[in-house]
């Protein structure tokens, strides 16, 4: 059968125009979800094969792929609230307190702000998390990350959001223009949810990719079938993507990425309690604590002492994310769909390699974070999680994507 979107263009009902609202308006969410960006790559495109859900348990109505996409994309949940867990395993190298250290640098050097969510939300990135969400409409949103003996809170009120981080009692502040008649309905500014990361991962559709109907499970408390999404390609490292959606609403309730190399999911996000109900008008409003360090954020409306704060300043000036790209000659993405690697020049002379003199000490470590690669590029290295590697040439070339480590070199190789 041809995929879905060649169904859709022969004139077959495809999705509803609901689905353009559901890719609308990710400008936030984007920003603060460290997880869809992994999926983002290697979830590219999408092709749709049909299939009938499996009797199971619980027993429910028998749908096809593209209904319950239909079903995804018509779900129009404007208020919840629930508690999710997050797992995230990349399998990167256990540094102990440097990885810690590192993730706290960049905390602080993004505004001097230890409540700054588009580095605080980094954290999420490894390990297990306890995750409280709630929405009422496009401009009510609250997540609230819980921690030993903490608690690091965003909270969307209409113009305003703030985040707080109870440990070093600091507050972030910035303003966000209210929703416009058109935009997203869904709550945008809670991060890490599944349905965020169900629709990272259906954003677009063609023949690279099989996805069915698994049969059904229950996921807090609710009735929901499954979404399996596996990839035809070979050299992917992402082995498959299973989504629970909810049977009455349509809102995806978990999301689990596996690797080909099997253990434990990479990624695995689903809510452990839901409710669709409004949430308490309380829920949203926030004031600054007595004493708390509040600092202003670029977009806001100028920096200014706020009720309760003992010390506001306005950041020192931080890169923006156009900065990153800064350096790199000639970006560009090789292959197709799972198989998509992004290759690019960093300019400069690379990592010095096993195989190089140069970098003593510190050639030795990266080396034992890495893999030593040789082949027509001359020499690199690897370095690998469960989901994503890079090879790093020591004349400054970069491959990168959710691949094997021999399509990386073999991508490296052609380019040759």
């Amino acid at each position: 059968m041809a995929p879905y979107e060649s169904d859709r263009t022969a004139g077959a009902e495809g999705l509803p125009d609901e689905a353009d609202d559901v890719r609308a308006g990710r400008r936030k969410a984007a920003r603060y979800v460290v997880p869809v960006a992994v999926v983002g790559v290697a979830a590219a495109t999408i092709g749709l094969v049909p299939a009938l859900a499996d009797s199971g348990d619980p027993s429910l109505p028998k749908i096809t792929a593209e209904q319950l996409i239909e079903k995804i994309a018509k779900s129009d949940v404007q208020q919840l609230s629930g508690t999710v867990k997050v797992s995230t395993d990349l399998g990167l190298p256990s540094l102990g307190g440097l990885e810690s250290g590192m993730l706290s640098g960049v905390t602080k050097g993004s505004g001097g702000s230890s409540a700054d969510p588009q580095s605080k939300l980094m954290e999420l990135a490894s390990g297990t998390h306890t995750v409280r969400v709630a929405a009422d409409g496009p401009d009510k949103a609250k997540v609230s990350v819980l921690e030993n003996a903490a608690e690091y809170s965003i909270i969307h009120n209409g113009n305003d959001v703030w985040a707080y981080d109870s440990k070093s009692n600091e507050v972030y502040h910035s303003t966000a223009p209210a929703a416009e008649k058109g935009q997203e309905k869904a709550p945008k500014d809670v991060p890490t949810t599944p349905k965020q990361l169900a629709d990272e991962a259906l954003k677009s559709v063609d023949d690279t990719t099989s996805v069915t109907v698994d049969g059904t499970a229950q996921v807090a408390g609710r009735d929901a079938y499954k979404l399996l999404i596996k990839p035809k390609q070979s050299g992917s490292t992402v082995g498959a993507i299973t989504v629970a959606v909810d049977a009455k609403t349509g809102v995806p309730l978990k999301f689990t990425l596996v690797p080909t190399s099997g253990g434990a999911a990479v990624v695995d996000a689903g809510f452990t309690q839901v409710a669709f109900a409004k949430p308490a008008a309380s829920t949203f409003d926030f004031t600054p604590p007595k004493g708390a360090k509040v600092t202003e954020g670029k977009d806001s409306k100028g920096s200014q002492d706020l009720k309760g704060s003992k010390d506001s300043k306005a950041p020192e000036s931080a890169p923006s994310r156009g900065d990153l790209g800064k350096g790199l000659d000639g970006l560009k993405t090789v292959g197709k769909g799972w198989s998509t690697i992004a290759e690019f020049d960093t300019g400069g002379q690379g990592m010095p390699s096993g195989s190089s003199s140069q970098g003593g000490n510190v050639s030795g470590f990266l080396n034992s974070l890495g893999d030593h690669v040789k082949g027509k590029f001359g020499s690199g290295t690897v370095f690998s999680t469960r989901l994503v590697n890079a090879l790093i040439t020591d004349d400054g070339k970069v491959y990168a994507g959710a691949v094997t480590k021999d399509a990386l070199v073999k991508a490296a190789n052609a380019a040759h």
